[in-house]
């Protein structure tokens, strides 16, 4: 029953900086310290794809070292994880250190990371990049642990897509001043 009250206080946490900012990289940071904290994580990221959907970038993550933020790029290709992720699946890693779908499993270990979660952040059937829970010892993960994910990556796909539109919608109505203020210059 703690674990429910969990969930549910990171979900109103999350549904709040949601409703409240489009500020992206404050709902991202918010969105990864909830998923920590609430399934008692070590660490947790959101990682999104570049426009060539070639590698992962970092969104925001929370509980992470600088060094192994730095470890190098996600690179989708070398990343079997991540490939089972972009298909649109839920994966776990039970022991990040002997299993080879993971890009840097020394960096992991001497992270201190033992088990991984990842589940796609979908927006309606495409998939934009993905939410990763990191565990410091090894274990399976629960149903009810990846349903809590997923629809906290549901939610912060819709954020991040709710963020671009406000930006494009930003930018327009920005060109449009700028042509009426040329226009009634001229």
């Amino acid at each position: 029953m703690a674990k429910e009250k969990d969930y549910y206080h990171s979900l109103y946490e999350v549904a709040k900086v949601i409703n409240s900012s489009l500020d992206p990289a404050n709902v991202l940071q918010v969105i990864a310290r909830q998923v920590t904290e609430a399934m008692n994580l070590k660490a947790a990221s959101i990682r999104l794809l570049d426009k060539e959907d070639k590698r992962l970038l970092l969104g925001s993550s929370h509980g992470l070292s600088k060094g192994y933020l730095r470890k190098g790029a996600v690179e989708v290709a070398k990343s079997g994880l991540d490939q089972e992720a972009l298909s649109g699946k839920n994966v776990t890693i039970n022991d990040v250190c002997s299993d080879s779908r993971f890009q840097y499993p020394e960096k992991a270990r001497e992270e201190g990371i033992a088990s991984v979660v990842v589940v796609p952040l979908k927006v309606e059937e495409k998939v934009i990049g993905v939410l990763r829970g990191y565990s410091d010892t090894c274990r399976e993960f629960s149903r009810d642990e990846i349903e809590f994910m997923t629809i906290i990556a549901n939610l912060s796909a819709i954020a991040i897509e709710n963020a671009r539109l406000h930006q494009k919608l930003k930018l327009d109505c920005e060109l449009q001043e700028a042509f009426e203020y040329r226009l009634f210059e001229d």
